[in-house]
């Protein structure tokens, strides 16, 4: 029996990061019967700049043994307010998703599933699949609530990852702001091991 990979990318919305600073994230829905992942639904955000990002990592990782399938093109003249830019962004990052998707050996990259299926930032996608967090591929994409960081430690060791740029952004940031803004979120979210969430869904098949 055929099994079946459904994704869909929607619900673009505005965020904020101060009064100067915004951008588009949008919603990546996946509902899949497949053995390839642990969680057959699941519901995350992100923006252009993080497909960006993983399209590199795709590609670096496959070896280039494979094309990994273009994004919408960055556009110079993106306007937050412009519905059409949008949408049309939109539909050409869900298109990317569903090619990357039918590939074999895409599909079996860690990134692409803490990417499609977990919370983790930029920076923490490449330390877990890397092995270096005190949680597993698997474990960051059980728990539904899990963000970025489990202890201070981590923090600190991960403040030395740098972030890529966010092409979608209405303007640049520097080093001193990412790092800043990093430092807060995080501190509001580290996990400890009794916080574990349970798996949203049972287990069918893994990473």
């Amino acid at each position: 029996m055929q099994q079946v990979i459904s994704v869909w990318v929607r619900d673009p919305r505005m965020q904020k990061n101060d009064f100067w600073h915004a951008y588009i994230d949008y919603e990546i829905c996946l509902h899949t019967d497949s053995v390839c992942f642990t969680k057959k639904i699941s519901q995350v955000r992100r923006r252009y700049s993080e497909f960006v990002w993983l399209r590199r990592k795709l590609q670096a990782n496959s070896l280039l043994m494979v094309h990994v399938p273009g994004l919408p093109p960055k556009n110079p003249f993106f306007s937050l307010n412009n519905a059409r830019q949008i949408t049309d962004r939109m539909k050409g990052l869900q298109k990317f998703l569903e090619q990357v998707l039918q590939n074999p050996l895409l599909l079996s990259d860690s990134c692409l599933h803490l990417f499609l299926q977990s919370q983790l930032s930029v920076p923490m996608i490449e330390a877990c699949a890397a092995g270096r967090t005190h949680y597993s591929v698997v474990q960051a994409v059980q728990r539904c609530g899990l963000r970025r960081f489990h202890s201070e430690e981590d923090l600190h060791n991960n403040l030395k990852i740098s972030c890529d740029s966010d092409s979608d952004s209405s303007e640049g940031r520097d080093p001193e702001h990412k790092i800043k803004d990093l430092e807060a979120s995080s501190l509001d979210l580290i996990i400890t091991s009794q916080e574990e969430e349970p798996s949203c869904l049972p287990q069918c098949g893994s990473l």
